[in-house]
């Protein structure tokens, strides 16, 4: 049997039933009386909580519940507004293409974008020793099909690890700017086998980048030669390892169960404000079906609301690439 370790940042998951954390992303305010409001839900262990419908959250404006008849509170699809975008980065270093592997490597790949892709825009890219990065699939909705990386020789069968991650960077940034949707998030996920031996960036470059950035990073590190301290300062948002190359498979599997949580945990709960005037404390505090809660404040002003509020139209987010919450 081998050993999967899962770590979110350097800490070992715990699954105890713990309260919950709300986070706020981002609110929008307009009349005649909208209030939306975009964030994640997690426990305070960090796992994600999803699939939560408007019933379970209770509104409340200055401590006092606010009636679901009077507010008709809804969740809007969050793609009205935000954008997820996920890069996958595949080590194509000849120790993976020429290791025997590689079938092993689209399968899993396959496995995994198809899941994610129900959730975030994907692409693909590859490294082996160059320093520009391999174009493998632009970033598309949907499920990706085979990507070819079986087929795939090196040019330079060197690895280089820190470079590509800071030039992925760059990549997601570059979609992410070029969004439609006010708010948009960046993923990106690391799969290599071994170390960076190209020299191209040091791991201190690589950690100036992933601070500038500052998207959610996962790794996947599966091989004998992985240097497990070095993928989980990079893999801040967790790191799948495993020194057995037959774990390739439940390492992606796992990273993906991940992505997937975090994203069903993304709210956008729209509702009418009964309020008329006035700045206002507005608290939305979610409910589990096994009675966890928590809460998240936001302050409102309502001058100049008014009745006839539907609370299905758009937010009017402000255009922007917020930091994201985790």
């Amino acid at each position: 049997m081998t050993r999967l370790t899962w770590f979110l940042g350097a800490t070992l998951l715990s699954s105890s039933c713990a309260a919950l954390r709300p986070r706020l992303v981002d609110a929008s305010v307009q009349k005649p009386s909208n209030v939306a409001v975009y964030f994640t839900v997690d426990t305070r262990d960090g796992e994600p909580v999803p699939s939560l419908t408007a019933d379970q959250f209770r509104i409340l404006e200055d401590d006092k519940l606010v009636s679901k008849f009077e507010s008709k509170q809804t969740i809007l699809n969050p793609e009205v507004a935000a954008m997820h975008s996920l890069l996958l980065l595949v080590d194509l270093s000849a120790s993976v293409t020429q290791s025997g592997s590689a079938e092993a490597l689209e399968a899993a790949v396959a496995a995994f974008t198809d899941r994610v892709a129900q959730y975030q825009q994907t692409a693909i890219f590859g490294f082996d020793g160059r320093p520009e990065l391999i174009p493998i699939r632009a970033f598309a909705p949907g499920k990706a099909g085979s990507s070819g990386i079986a087929s795939l020789k090196p040019r330079d069968p060197s690895t280089n690890l820190n470079g590509a991650i800071i030039e992925a960077l760059k990549v997601l940034e570059k979609q992410l700017d070029r969004s439609p949707v006010p708010l948009r998030f960046g993923t990106l996920v690391v799969f290599t086998d071994g170390t960076d031996q190209a020299h191209r960036a040091e791991a201190r470059d690589v950690q100036a980048a992933l601070e500038r950035y500052g998207f959610d990073v996962f790794v996947i590190g599966v091989g004998a030669e992985i240097d497990e301290r070095e993928l989980r300062a990079i893999g801040r948002s967790g790191v799948a390892l495993d020194r057995d190359p037959r774990s390739l498979s439940a390492a992606f599997d796992q990273v993906a169960s991940r992505i997937e949580g975090f994203s069903k945990c993304y709210y956008l709960l729209s509702y009418c404000s009964p309020a008329r005037a006035g700045v206002h404390d507005l608290r939305i505090e979610p409910v589990t079906a096994d009675g966890r809660t928590g809460s998240l404040t936001y302050r409102f002003d309502a001058q100049g609301f008014g009745p006839d509020c539907d609370p299905n139209r758009k937010p009017a987010f402000d255009l922007k690439r917020p930091r994201q919450p985790r």
